[in-house]
């Protein structure tokens, strides 16, 4: 549980770690025919993710946050009841934080420093040199790296915010005068951001994982900004935050029908999760449908067919999807099964 700058300096107060050897930021190139497929689930204690999108060991799975939106305590919240909020021998949190402000740096340390699970911070500040906030999420991956294949640990590795990272990407793009891209980035960020992304992964023949969760925060809410586009293209998915779910008091404030985790199945290890991730989706997709029709004709004008919908999708959203609490897989699933049952849809 130790904090760093962008540098790799301590920042707790605490003296520098003794060096054993030197190691290099860019990491190693994974064979792919030496990657293992992702599997068995890495716990958040959100049921937006473990119950309906699951984050898998191995996995890279981005969170499309948009200004404004509470990006930086879902991700104090993950990083506190992860891995079931325990310190587990196997198990490591690496967080790495580009571009804060010393109100934001004062937040993450506050809240994360008396965790009860294992992490480590690297927080880049916005004054730092734009070298360092490159230089960060590398540092932080190459950590997860010698944790997962040399100690043996599964490592969740939570990046935020990429936008930070692009915009000094660029910034340092123009002052070499190179020649811009889409919106004046460089051509090569796809490239460049490939190779953060695709250092999360599992190796066959060791035991450690390094899975990637980073945050990005949509330019001008435009989810087809150059940031948010090439970042769909490396990764396994995506969990997308929307305004409207913050407007009606939804904490996190995730869009479901938006997101997706393309490897759930293989961190689903029982029939009831999938029946239930499955009831859930569907149901509240035609809900939410009917808000539209509800919108003209009025619930008066609907059946009651369509009604017992109309209240299922409010009640995902404000007993399942809406949470201040840490809870557990069978939490999530008890609560899921619950809603069904209540409005005759299992």
């Amino acid at each position: 549980n130790r904090f760093f700058s962008g540098s790799m300096q301590p920042l707790d107060y605490m003296p520098m770690f003794i060096r054993e050897r030197d190691i290099p930021v860019t990491g190693y190139v994974i064979n792919p025919v030496a990657r293992k497929s992702p599997e068995d689930m890495v716990k958040t204690g959100f049921s937006f993710i473990d119950g309906l999108n699951t984050l898998v060991m191995g996995q890279k799975l981005p969170i499309f946050s948009l200004s404004g939106l509470p990006s930086a305590r879902v991700v104090v919240d993950i990083i506190n009841n992860a891995f079931g909020g325990e310190s587990e021998s196997d198990s490591l949190i690496v967080f790495a934080a580009l571009g804060l402000s010393y109100y934001e740096s004062e937040y993450y340390m506050n809240n994360i420093k008396d965790s009860a699970t294992d992490n480590i911070c690297f927080l880049n500040m916005a004054d730092d040199p734009l070298i360092e906030r490159l230089l960060t999420p590398r540092y932080a991956l190459s950590t997860a790296e010698y944790f997962a294949y040399e100690k043996k640990k599964n490592v969740l590795v939570i990046i935020a915010d990429i936008t930070n990272y692009c915009e000094a990407l660029r910034e340092i793009s123009a002052l070499r005068e190179e020649l811009p891209g889409r919106r004046g980035y460089p051509g090569y960020m796809y490239s460049d951001l490939a190779s953060i992304y695709e250092r999360a992964g599992r190796v066959k023949g060791m035991e450690g994982s390094v899975t990637l969760l980073p945050v990005l925060t949509v330019p001008e809410d435009d989810i087809t900004h150059p940031i948010a586009d090439l970042t769909g293209y490396i990764t396994e998915g995506q969990i997308v935050f929307s305004r409207n779910m913050q407007q009606a008091g939804v904490y996190p404030p995730v869009d479901i029908l938006k997101s997706l985790s393309r490897l759930m199945q293989k961190g689903m290890k029982s029939d009831e999760h999938k029946k239930i991730t499955k009831g859930i989706f569907s149901n509240y997709a035609k809900g939410c449908k009917l808000r539209q029709m509800e919108s003209i004709v009025g619930r008066e004008g609907m059946s009651k067919e369509d009604i017992n919908l109309l209240n299922f999708a409010d009640t995902v959203e404000n007993e399942f999807l809406h949470q201040e609490e840490k809870r557990s897989l069978e939490d999530t699933l008890e609560i899921g099964d619950k809603i069904l049952k209540k409005a005759g849809l299992r």
